[in-house]
């Protein structure tokens, strides 16, 4: 069982950065790719950015501004989300899943989720 505890949301102004964690427990043993979706008040939750051994994935939405990484030792990953837009505001959930067409999917394991507001 793979457990995920988010951490690093937050409030910024427009064109600011934040850095979210997520910190793996539990079975680390498998290759699970790691990454983050996003929900935003009355919309679907939507794929992020993933990172696995084949590689790191984002959306369209977020290419070019948002970097992922993973540090193995820690069991952590982190997306280091950079110029910041109003409409970045959403809860960030934390994932554990397989890449499938690009994207992070058939997911195993959640995580709480953790508040950005990015205000204009």
């Amino acid at each position: 069982q793979v457990q995920l505890v988010e951490s690093g949301g937050g409030l910024v102004q427009a064109g600011g950065s934040l850095r979210l964690s997520c910190a793996r427990s539990g079975r680390t043993s498998d290759s699970y790719a790691m990454g983050w979706f996003r929900q935003a008040p009355g919309k679907e939750r939507e794929f992020v950015a993933a990172h696995s051994w084949s590689g790191t994935y984002f959306s369209d939405s977020v290419k070019g501004r948002f970097a992922i990484s993973r540090d193995n030792a820690k069991n952590t990953v982190y997306l280091q989300m950079n110029s910041l837009k109003p409409e970045d505001t959403a809860v960030y959930y934390c994932a554990a899943g397989t890449i499938v067409r690009s994207a992070l999917d058939k997911v195993v394991a959640w995580g709480q989720g953790t508040q950005v507001t990015v205000s204009s």
